[in-house]
């Protein structure tokens, strides 16, 4: 499955909630689903009831969009959650907040998950020193992320930094904003998770 390059902003449209997948432009009047907080479509405003699976679905979607993960990769990662002690769906945020492209965006070198990523795949970052243009990379505790010297310049680099005072920092991440450093010190908890999500029925919608 390609990975979706439309309007970012149809896609909370969807799922009837911010996402904040564009950034700063989420945080003004600006913002799409400020102006239109319906579905989008001919029949965006039609009042549908939902059943029990699509409720499940949406969620499921949801989760996946706000991580800009396609669906075999989300797949994956639930299977892998589901193999670990603990709770399934924690298990499964911990991993997506983990991924390498998340953790520069909640470090405040991206406005969204969506240029973080691309920042990843273009080679702006270092793991540990080297060189890492891998966006679904598992980060561990201690690992070190970094601007690379070179890339310390760029422009939305420079914005996002500008803008990681709104968002703020987790607590499992301690970061060095002049430097344009991070590093991960913990690994991270349900709690630090802010997002309004119900992973239990994402849990469920894999379950049936």
């Amino acid at each position: 499955m390609a990975r979706y390059t439309g309007p970012m902003c149809r896609l909370c449209r969807r799922e009837g909630s911010k996402l904040f997948l564009k950034g700063d432009r989420c945080y003004t009047d600006k913002c799409a689903f400020e102006r239109r907080g319906y579905a989008p479509g001919v029949h965006g405003q039609a009042r549908v009831k939902q059943s029990d699976y699509g409720i499940r679905l949406r969620e499921k979607q949801r989760v996946r969009r706000i991580y800009g993960v396609q669906e075999g990769q989300f797949a994956k990662y639930f299977n892998i959650a589901d193999r670990q002690k603990g709770v399934t769906g924690t298990n499964l945020l911990v991993l997506l907040e983990r991924r390498l492209d998340n953790v520069v965006y909640r470090m405040g070198f991206a406005e969204s998950r969506n240029q973080a990523r691309q920042l990843v795949r273009h080679g702006h970052f270092t793991l540990n020193g080297r060189k890492v243009n891998i966006p679904s990379c598992l980060t561990r505790v201690g690992d070190e992320i970094a601007v690379k010297e070179k890339s310390k310049g760029l422009l939305p680099i420079k914005q996002a930094v500008e803008t990681t005072a709104r968002r703020g920092i987790p607590d499992w991440l301690d970061v060095d904003i002049d430097g344009l450093k991070g590093k991960v010190k913990a690994m991270p908890e349900r709690q630090h998770i802010t997002m309004p999500i119900d992973e239990q029925l994402i849990v469920e919608f894999y379950s049936k």
